[in-house]
């Protein structure tokens, strides 16, 4: 059976999509996982709750944020930068749920990044109209560990692109489930969301809800 990139994939073995030397999208990864991330995501939100960061040029991004793990990652009129402290707390973030952490190692390993040990995980929420330009990852101290994004929630397209902001860039659409992956000579390519259509998930409603595992520290 040939399944379109939206349809419900629920009861089909996970695939795997190479978008580039490096690069993978897994088609249903998470969702036999699904119960118990969305459990971690209740836990880490009822501590760290969503906010509306603002960029150094004093922007409000219009995706809400938060983090979990020994490191998040926080912009304001100050810059970009990992931090171990909520500024909005001034308390440690939450602790990386395991399910986050063990669905990270094995997606990392199935794509040929075995080890890989996350130590931060950038929740973003969109909703309709919401978009991630596009950027690259370069924050982290270590750019030979890969990054794992997890979708879940109402589907959306991943923009991949080049070294260059101005390279040609897919477009990948992603539904509740998938997982994409990408390290190795891939890991700096920019990357990142266009803006959320309207529509409903039967277990997170009109919103899209994305986990983005790095080793940061």
């Amino acid at each position: 059976m040939t399944l379109g990139l939206f349809d419900d994939v629920r009861d089909a073995e996970p695939r795997r999509e190479e978008l580039a030397p490096g690069a993978f999208v897994l088609r249903g990864f998470a969702l036999s996982r699904q119960a118990a991330l969305l459990q971690g995501l209740q836990d880490v939100v009822s501590v760290a709750p969503f906010r509306h960061m603002v960029t150094p040029g004093g922007f409000r991004m219009s995706v809400g944020m938060t983090n979990c793990g020994s490191l998040g990652w926080v912009t304001d009129r100050t810059g970009y930068r990992y931090d171990s402290i909520d500024p909005e707390s001034g308390r440690h973030w939450p602790p990386m749920p395991d399910s986050f952490l063990e669905l990270a190692k094995d997606a990392a390993k199935e794509t040929g990044f075995p080890g890989f040990l996350p130590d931060a995980c950038l929740i973003n929420r969109y909703e309709p109209g919401a978009r991630l330009a596009l950027h690259q990852d370069r924050d982290e101290r270590d750019f030979g560990q890969p990054i794992v994004s997890v979708s879940l929630g109402v589907p959306a397209v991943f923009v991949f692109g080049g070294m260059k902001r101005a390279d040609r860039a897919l477009r990948v659409p992603v539904a509740h489930g998938d997982v994409v992956v990408w390290g190795g000579t891939a890991r700096l390519r920019y990357h990142g969301v266009l803006a959320l259509k309207a529509g409903e998930h039967p277990l997170l409603g009109a919103c899209r809800v994305n986990l983005t595992l790095r080793k940061a520290g």
